[in-house]
């Protein structure tokens, strides 16, 4: 159903439930190797399997990744926590429970700030409901061929730390989930607890959403709430919540259902096909039987311990945007940029802007020609030949006048390519300074051999000053063209 240019009579209502996986060296329960890529089944032991007899022991190393990040998202920290078994069957499950908790997480009531450097919605605070750990499952892997289906168990991720971050239902557009998904990864990557790499599994979302409709009598009626898997990017997650929007309405026009009315369901994402699919109902909290892990300790955690966290977190992305663009007088989408490209791109970043003393020529040349050539040389910031002290060294000379934006970066790229110094490019390049006085002297000739230029600027046509640039930079190409047309006006206000 399209709406055109008029906005949908409903409100969008978004939760999501993100699973990450912490930067361990070893499972959550176990000494098995959390490391990707490994042949099936072959980072496994009698704990991580389910054998009878075994016992599980906590990984420290998991709990400290969960409690940094739950600290750095402003959740209250439970002094007492224990584990929990979630009861229920799946093939690649087989002890036929999840080590997990339930009702004492040991995190809780937290909040996310989002927002959008190009201003399509406000800046808003998301809620985090709970933040706690978990043991991953094992992958099945199904295979369709010649009408036959052949299914696998891969047991290699069995056990492997998930930390479950569950907000609230706060997001009201697939563009505001996008952005909560954004700055969840963004904090992720900068406190150092997961890679969050989709394509490895490493973080995986679902998405609960329905819709809040304006019905002709002036009430709101809530749809049936359903939950959005299989989505492997968050470009995806954007297409699954737009998509189940339009398909809830459509719905709910044709049954006028709504929340209550039936069991809330599980959808798969198509990505091929952009639409979501049944899958199953919902399973409440009472069908997984949750009861207290016998095999393991409660886990308490001291005041003094949670301090000492906070005060370890370092400067965290909001913080870091908020400095750079009180210190260094630029744009919030510029400190977006940079901030969102990771801290090593701020490091870099932040050298230029001190040694140039430009903060925001800085900022410009690092988020246009350093990116631009980050990207094509498909190279990571500290790969970057440029170094900033050289980058800093030509920002100087483009402030003093000595180039112009152009012949700047000209000379950027064979410093890029070459390693040698701006000075030294300029040299083989044939670029010198020219002096105040003949560039005034070269001026005070344009302006007299062009009288129908004079007369056109005159006249209030003052683009006409460009074509004195031109012939400026045929006479002498190393001229600094916005001071040859400064130079040509100042000369033909005072004629």
């Amino acid at each position: 159903m399209d709406f055109g240019l008029h906005a949908p009579p409903y409100t969008t209502v978004v939760g999501l439930e993100v699973h990450v996986q912490l930067l361990t060296q070893t499972k959550l329960f176990c000494g098995c190797s959390t490391r990707f890529g490994a042949p099936p089944n072959t980072q496994t032991c009698p704990i991580c399997v389910g054998m009878p007899g075994t016992l599980p022991v906590m990984n420290r190393r998991a709990f400290e990744l969960a409690l940094r990040t739950a600290v750095a998202l402003n959740c209250e920290i439970a002094p007492f926590t224990k584990w929990d078994r979630k009861q229920y069957y799946y093939p690649d499950l087989p002890k036929g429970y999840q080590i997990s908790q339930f009702d004492l997480p040991f995190s809780f009531d937290g909040f996310l700030e989002i927002n959008d450097a190009k201003g399509r919605f406000e800046p808003k605070r998301v809620g985090i409901i709970r933040a706690h750990l978990e043991e991953d499952a094992g992958k099945s892997m199904h295979d369709e061929q010649a009408g036959e289906a052949d299914s696998k168990i891969d047991l290699n991720r069995a056990g492997t730390p998930l930390l479950e971050i569950v907000s609230q239902p706060d997001m009201r557009s697939p563009l505001e989930a996008a952005a909560y998904l954004d700055a969840l990864k963004l904090l992720l990557t900068y406190l150092g607890v997961s890679d969050c790499n989709m394509q490895e599994g490493s973080l995986r979302v679902d998405a609960n959403v329905n819709l809040h409709i304006n019905t002709s009598d002036g009430h709101v009626a809530p749809t049936p709430i359903v939950e959005i898997k299989n989505m492997n990017s968050f470009r995806a997650v954007e297409r699954a919540l737009a998509y189940e929007a339009q398909r809830q309405y459509e719905v709910w026009t044709e049954t006028g259902q709504r929340l209550g009315d039936v069991p809330k369901q599980t959808r798969g994402w198509d990505d091929v096909e952009n639409i979501t699919r049944a899958q199953r109902h919902k399973e409440e909290s009472s069908d997984y039987r949750y009861f207290p892990d016998p095999d393991l300790a409660p886990v308490t955690v001291a005041a003094e311990q949670i301090e000492a966290v906070r005060a370890a977190l370092g400067e965290l992305p909001a913080d870091l945007r908020h400095r750079l663009e009180l210190t260094y007088n630029i744009t919030p989408y510029d400190s977006d940029v940079i901030v969102n490209r990771g801290r090593r791109l701020v490091d870099y970043y932040l050298e230029v802007a001190e040694l140039s003393g430009d903060g925001k020529l800085a900022s410009n040349w690092v988020t246009q020609d350093v990116l631009r050539e980050l990207k094509e040389r498909k190279l990571a910031i500290d790969e970057f030949p440029l170094r900033p002290p050289a980058l800093a060294e030509l920002l100087k000379k483009v402030q003093a006048g000595e180039l112009d934006t152009t012949r700047a970066r000209e000379v950027f790229l064979k410093m890029v390519d070459g390693g040698k110094s701006a000075e030294a490019v300029m040299a083989e390049m044939g670029i010198e300074k020219v002096d105040e006085s003949a560039l005034v002297a070269l001026c005070q000739e344009l302006v007299a051999a062009n009288p129908k230029l004079v007369a056109d600027v005159k006249a209030g046509k003052l683009q006409a000053a460009g074509a004195f640039v031109g012939q400026a930079k045929k006479k002498n190409p190393n001229v600094n063209p916005a001071r040859v047309r400064e130079i040509c006006l100042e000369l033909i206000e005072r004629m």
